[in-house]
């Protein structure tokens, strides 16, 4: 198949996935944001295009975006699971990248609202965190535990000797794995 056609499909699949009805509205408890991410427009049109690799801060080349892309693509088809990577350049109007993480997870609808089964990952390097927000549905297999460790163990480790990427891609390879 096609990339192009890939990306087609996926899309359509996220914004199939991300529409709620009404009976699902009312299943779902509402919690407030910090930040309206509406009001902005890169954070709006992320939501509008459905993206999986959402590189604010310009950390990742092309062919990385594509490749980072393209497997999260497959999990995706695969399982339905919806993992999202940001690399954003300041935390601001935020002070706690988890809670930043998790606010942009929602408003963007990140899984399916069904299974609640989403996952971001947000990177911001000028500030030197990384956080990792799970849906409640994620949560059951993918512990805070099993996050911090995939961070501390898996993604600092490649920071560290200068691989950003590489430590992303390898991070996003664990938590794949683990959970399958």
């Amino acid at each position: 198949m096609k990339n192009g056609t890939k990306i087609l499909i996926l899309f359509l699949t996220l914004n199939l996935l991300s529409c709620k009805g009404t009976a699902q509205e009312t299943e779902i408890k509402k919690t407030s944001t910090e930040f309206d991410f509406s009001t902005v427009e890169r954070f709006r049109e992320t939501k509008l295009k459905g993206q999986i690799i959402n590189d604010y801060d310009s950390i990742f080349s092309p062919s990385q975006r594509k490749e980072l892309s393209d497997i999260i693509y497959d999990y995706n088809i695969e399982t339905t699971r919806q993992i999202v990577v940001v690399t954003i350049d300041s935390l601001n109007p935020y002070s706690d990248i988890q809670k930043l993480a998790t606010d942009l997870g929602r408003y963007w609808g990140v899984g399916t609202a069904e299974k609640d089964n989403g996952l971001i990952i947000l990177l911001c390097q000028p500030c030197r965190e990384i956080g990792i927000a799970t849906g409640y549905g994620t949560e059951l297999i993918l512990t805070d535990e099993i996050c911090k460790e995939v961070i501390n163990q898996t993604i600092i480790p490649e920071f560290k000797n200068g691989e950003v990427y590489g430590g992303i891609k390898k991070g996003v390879t664990e938590l794949i794995a683990k959970w399958k």
